[in-house]
């Protein structure tokens, strides 16, 4: 018997999880356009109030990225453990 037929919907389950980290994998790269676009306006803002606006984009693109490479990780992971 091959193990595809042993485990139904596994290879179902192997694609999905290949689509998603390839959608992670684009969305660090989208965030990595931002957080270079934020901290270019972070330093050439004079007033210091949208300094701070840029400052909050830059915090909060880099816990995006963690947040995206975090759900890498577990998803290689699990998929991982699942062999």
């Amino acid at each position: 018997m091959a193990p595809e037929a042993a485990q139904p919907g596994r290879h179902t389950v192997e694609t999905s999880l290949s689509e998603v980290a390839r959608l992670l994998h684009g969305l660090n790269n989208q965030l990595g356009v931002i957080l270079a676009n934020a901290e270019l306006l972070e330093h050439r803002l004079g007033d210091d109030a949208n300094r701070v606006r840029a400052g909050l984009v830059v915090s909060g693109t880099l816990e995006a990225i963690t947040t995206a490479q975090r759900l890498r990780q577990a998803l290689t992971s699990n998929n991982d453990s699942r062999v």
